[in-house]
């Protein structure tokens, strides 16, 4: 429908943010910390890991309740102007 404003996610919900970096001491716990500024209520167990084959590399998936697409964008945008953070789905 053109020019609608709604959006093809309900809020709130669910959603899953993964962040990749090098496997270095700090990464995981970082990329907790940029989503807890804008939703402090996400613990560490919201929080899973998983390195890369080789072992460079580490995917960080962070689990919230998202409250609206504003919140997500700013995650993303902190996340992604983060100079560890090297690709983010």
């Amino acid at each position: 429908m053109a020019g609608s404003n709604k959006g093809l996610i309900e809020f709130p919900t669910q959603f899953s943010i993964k962040a990749f970096g090098e496997d270095e001491e700090g990464f995981a716990e970082l990329v907790l910390a940029i989503v807890q500024n804008h939703a402090p209520e996400v613990g560490q167990e919201a929080l899973t890991r998983r390195s890369s084959r080789g072992g460079k590399y580490l995917a960080v998936t962070v689990t919230l309740t998202a409250e609206t697409r504003q919140q997500l964008e700013a995650i993303y945008q902190e996340l992604k102007d983060h100079p560890r953070v090297i690709m983010l789905l």
